[in-house]
């Protein structure tokens, strides 16, 4: 079975203040953000990893850094949001569900095992962590049946955050790439699924990887706890 994953790096990441493409920030170990995520998938799914990035600002530091991988362009980067680098990556998508992270996400490698079921069962799924709640992130609800029901930042009475990593199935890739075209240039992601959960009837399983470490690096204080996240999986005598 291929496994279909795609890198959302296509921003400009100016909350970050870095002169190169967010993803390409280096971490503790020495690598970056995107060779950490790329390493966490690769030894996972192996050769069944099929990984597209979709590319935007200063987008040849990326095509140099990460040469194996296939990539999409969004041409619109400095002036749409991840709704519209996402519709260009499932539409440059083959027959199948696929897996989408944002490219700033520094996170486990077990996250990607606990994931493999979901994704070989092709269940749309969003990864939670259910150990905090910030303004600034996206959170989520769910409806009485334990689905996704409302998925954003201004979420009220949310039950904790989505950590960027998320898959749309094979049967219901379609209805989502039909919203990403309807959504404003400036909409998250997040929005269409919304819409895809309201209007087309679409279900969310919310799989809760608070037992691993996901951080979301926006800002400095992010990347330093990042950081502390890699540095505590040293080994003492490393």
């Amino acid at each position: 079975m291929t496994v279909q994953a795609v890198i959302l790096a296509a921003g400009m990441g100016t909350r970050l203040a870095r002169p190169h493409p967010k993803p390409l920030t280096e971490l503790s170990d020495g690598r970056t953000i995107m060779q950490q995520q790329v390493q966490n998938l690769m030894s996972e799914f192996k050769k069944k990893l099929r990984l597209s990035i979709v590319v935007g600002f200063k987008l040849e530091m990326i095509l140099e850094h990460i040469p194996h991988a296939s990539f999409v362009y969004n041409e619109a980067f400095d002036q749409t949001n991840t709704s519209k680098s996402l519709l260009k990556a499932l539409r440059n998508s083959t027959k199948g569900g696929v897996l989408w992270m944002n490219g700033d996400v520094v996170f486990a490698p077990e996250i990607v095992k606990y994931l493999r079921p979901f994704i070989e069962q092709d269940l749309s799924f969003v990864s939670v962590d259910m150990s905090s709640v910030s303004d600034e992130e996206v959170k989520y609800t769910v409806d009485e049946n334990g689905h996704i029901e409302h998925l954003s930042k201004t979420v009220e009475g949310a039950l904790g955050e989505a950590v960027g990593i998320n898959y749309i199935s094979s049967k219901d890739k379609k209805k989502l790439i039909k919203r990403l075209a309807q959504v404003g240039d400036q909409d998250y992601f997040e929005r269409a699924m919304e819409l895809t959960i309201t209007k087309d009837g679409v279900q969310y399983t919310p799989v809760d990887i608070s037992n691993f470490y996901a951080v979301e690096v926006d800002f400095a204080d992010d990347l330093a706890r990042a950081n502390e996240e890699l540095d505590a999986r040293v080994p003492a005598n490393a």
